[in-house]
Formats: structure tokens, C-alpha cells, sequence
């Protein structure tokens, strides 16, 4: 019960931290976008936390458990896509908005921002489900509670947790959080290899192919992983929200640098781990491969740090990812079709709402997928191909028009839909057909269509 206790406490220091910081939650900015002025060191903690969960430690880990090394393809598009967003986050910042969707209206129209908030809410909750399940195994292993029990538990927390603090309160335990992670990642590689034997027992326990760039995927399924987690993040609402947040456009482009290289290295920790964990635990479920090694692969301190360091990654991914479609119904819709003007009391109690709300969806949704990998890849799609290729436009493409902008965001999410539900046809992943799709709207209706005004493009370009 030791590991419970650890959890317990950890999740208690959250708690203090966040109430703390939600007493200076006054208006609408601060719920949001944590009243415009975070540090570059702050922005670093809060993008680490926010974009390491449950996708990289349990379905990332699962794939390195079976696929070894190669794994690092699931990662990869994900490096490349903040090297692009070093490019823009200076820009989004100058831009100061709330939300991607209210980015969206700016560049194209209305039509393209309710599409938009559509598709973060369908992909968030989705993803916000994950971290639900994610939480209900870290306590079945640590109490023998059913996977069941512990997502009620882990979502009544996560959700209230949530509903009160509003992101400036997310944003500073996300710090603590990230700190939390890169300790007991570190801390966990010299043990766990020593377990294992050193590095040529584990080479020696596993087949070649684990330590091979591609091993045993083809170049096509390598794309399939990696194409998903590059598109979500090129127009991923909660980085665009914490550039939003930055104290000016400088600090927001600066902390990107730091983002990247955190990201590079916790990844590959992750991997790493998973792959030792592979060669000691050779019959496991593959997405309990790390949370197997924490609980009977480690010294009993060094296990309590890991642990806690995966529940970090849990709460940090989830509050962050349930606040965005909170932060879009209030906005996109409440704002924009029915009340222009709210008090902030009134806006700051209708968001808290929307949270517990969209926390009791995102709940619902977990019967829906067989796995924490299965279920990372849909909303990885959903997203990246919906706003993704829109958002890239805006920064981009001068010549891309309202038109073009709305038909790629339909396409993208509408394809997705219909070839998960066909149950993806002659075996091809879902991401391959709503790319083109998407792209091939954005770019041909754009084309025929007559060009934006210059005041809809300057913005992005200045």
C-alpha cells in the first residue's frame, strides 16, 4: 500500500498547489490563458506536461514493449512538428487570441470555427477518455481496486481538479509535474538496466529486430504512427493556448527551444524504459510494460518516484486536455451565438460547468475503443487532419481562402469518421485517405475560389 500512499500524497500537493494559485483567477484571461503572462521557464514546464500523458507512457511504451526501438517512429513526427512551431509561436502570440478556433474565424469564417470546435471537442474528450483509463490501471496495480474503480476515481479528480483551477493554476503544477516526470524517468534508467543486466542483456533477451530502424513495420505502418502524432501537434489547441498565455511574442518562441529538447529526451527515456521492461517481463500485457516495471522491477523508493512520475503525466495531459473544449464552448459558442458580453463571474461558473460536463462525456467514450494506443491514434487523426492542415495554411499560405479553409476542415473530419466506422478498408490506417482528402480541399477549392482580402492574411504574416 506504500505506492497508494505515495499517489495519494502527490495528488494532495497538486491539490494545494492548484487551490493556491486559483485564488488568482479573477477574469475570463486568467481562467484561459492564465492572464497573458507566463515566463519562458513556465511555458517549457506546462508544454512538456501537457503533450507527455498517457499516449506516450502506456500506448508509447506498448508499442516499444512489442516493436522495441522503432517505436521512436510513433515519436518522431512529433519532433518534427515543434521544430515547425518554433516558426509561428511568436506569430500566434502577436496574434493574442483565446482559442485555435477563434484563430480559425479570423483566418476564414464562422462556418470554419464551429467546425473547428467540433472537431477539438469530438478529439479532446477522446483523448482526455485515455488518461481516465490510463489512471484506473496505475491504481489496479497499486490496489488491486478493478480498472473500473479506479477511472471513477481518477476522473471525480481529474474533473474537479480541473473545474477549479482554470489554466493559470494547470500551468503551475504542470511544472511541478514535468519536474516530477524527467526525476523518475532519470532515476529509473540505471536501476531498471541493472535488472536487466546491463544493455547486452537486454540485446541479449530480445530479438534483433527490436534495435533496428524500421524492425519488423514496413515503411508505410512507421508513417502511420508517426504522421498522426505530427499532425495533431502542428495545430494542437493547448500549445497554441500556452503561446496564447505568454508574457509577449519573444517568450513564446523561446520557450519552444527548450520544449523541444525536454521532448526529444523524455520520449526516448520512455522508450528506453519500455524496451528494458520488455526484456525482464516477457508475458505482460505490452501497455502495463512500464507500470509492471515501477511496481515489481525497482527498489521500492525508485518505484514510488516512477509511479508518481507516471500519475504526473496522467493529470497534467488530462486537466489541460479537457480545459480546451471547455474553453471552446464557452468561447465558440456561448460567446460568439448567445451571450457576447458574460460577466466574468458568470463566464468563470458556466466554464467550471462545462468542464464537469465534458469530463462525464469523456468518461462515457472509453467503452468505445479496445486499447490506450488504438484510442491515441483516432484522436491524433480526428485533429490533425481536421484543423491541422486549416491552422498550417494560415501561417503559410497567403492564397488559402475561406472556402478552401472550411472544405479541408469537413473533409478531414468527416473522412475520419466514416473510415473508422467502415472499420479502415483494405487495411489502410485512417490518417492516409483524410490527409489527402483534406489537403486536396484545402488546396483545389482555394485555388478556385477568389483570393482573400489582404487584412485576412496579414495578421499571420506580420
Amino acid at each position: 500500500m506504500i505506492y497508494f500512499w505515495v499517489i495519494l500524497a502527490y495528488l494532495v500537493l497538486l491539490i494545494i498547489v492548484g487551490a493556491y494559485r486559483s485564488n488568482l483567477v479573477k477574469t475570463q484571461e486568467d481562467f484561459m490563458v492564465a492572464g497573458r503572462r507566463l515566463s519562458a521557464k513556465v511555458l517549457v514546464g506546462t508544454l512538456l506536461a501537457t503533450w507527455i500523458g498517457s499516449g506516450s507512457i502506456i500506448g508509447g511504451a506498448g508499442l516499444a514493449y512489442r516493436k522495441g526501438l522503432p517505436a521512436l517512429w510513433f515519436d518522431a513526427g512529433v519532433w518534427i512538428a515543434i521544430i515547425v512551431l518554433y516558426l509561428i509561436a511568436g506569430r500566434a502570440r502577436k496574434i493574442a487570441l483565446f482559442t485555435v478556433p477563434d484563430l480559425l474565424e479570423v483566418r476564414y469564417n464562422k462556418y470554419a470555427r464551429i467546425l473547428g470546435s467540433l472537431v477539438t471537442i469530438i478529439a479532446y474528450t477522446a483523448i482526455v477518455s485515455y488518461q481516465f483509463k490510463a489512471g484506473g490501471m496505475v491504481l489496479n496495480l497499486v490496489t488491486g481496486i478493478s480498472i473500473d474503480q479506479g477511472m471513477i476515481i481518477t476522473a471525480i479528480f481529474v474533473i474537479s481538479y480541473t473545474a477549479l483551477a482554470g489554466l493559470i493554476s494547470v500551468v503551475y503544477t504542470d511544472v511541478v509535474n514535468g519536474l516530477v516526470m524527467a526525476a523518475g524517468f532519470f532515476v529509473t534508467l540505471p536501476f531498471l538496466l541493472k535488472a536487466a543486466g546491463g544493455w547486452r542483456g537486454v540485446v541479449a533477451n530480445l530479438p534483433p529486430d527490436r534495435f533496428q530502424v524500421l524492425g519488423s513495420m514496413s515503411l508505410s505502418e512507421a508513417l502511420s504512427y508517426s504522421l498522426p502524432s505530427m499532425l495533431l501537434l502542428l495545430g494542437e489547441s493547448n500549445m497554441y493556448q500556452r503561446f496564447f498565455s505568454a508574457k509577449d511574442p519573444q517568450t513564446a518562441k523561446k520557450s519552444v527551444i527548450g520544449w523541444l529538447s525536454g521532448t526529444i529526451i523524455l520520449e526516448a527515456l520512455i522508450v528506453l524504459l519500455a524496451v528494458i521492461g520488455s526484456s525482464l517481463f516477457l508475458d505482460i500485457d505490452s501497455e502495463m510494460v512500464i507500470l509492471h516495471s515501477a511496481r515489481h522491477g525497482l527498489p521500492l523508493a525508485v518505484g514510488c518516484l516512477l509511479l508518481a512520475a507516471i500519475v504526473a503525466t496522467i493529470v497534467s495531459t488530462a486537466d489541460s486536455f479537457l480545459l480546451v473544449p471547455a474553453t471552446n464552448i464557452m468561447r465558440d459558442f456561448y460567446q460568439r451565438f448567445f451571450n457576447p458580453h458574460p460577466t466574468p463571474q458568470k463566464m468563470i461558473l458556466y466554464s467550471r460547468l462545462v468542464v464537469i460536463l465534458l469530463g462525464l462525456v469523456a468518461f462515457l467514450q472509453v467503452r468505445f475503443f479496445k486499447g490506450i494506443l488504438e484510442m491515441a491514434l483516432y484522436a491524433y487523426t480526428m485533429y490533425g487532419v481536421g484543423i491541422t492542415p486549416a491552422v498550417m495554411a494560415s501561417f503559410f499560405w497567403k492564397r488559402v481562402t475561406p472556402a478552401g479553409g472550411v472544405a479541408s476542415i469537413a473533409s478531414g473530419m468527416g473522412t475520419t469518421i466514416v473510415w473508422e466506422l467502415l472499420h479502415q478498408p483494405l487495411g489502410i490506417p485512417t490518417v492516409y485517405p483524410a490527409l489527402f482528402l483534406s489537403l486536396s480541399s484545402l488546396i483545389i477549392i482555394s485555388l478556385a475560389t477568389p483570393k482573400s482580402a489582404p487584412e485576412k492574411w496579414q495578421p499571420f504574416f506580420d
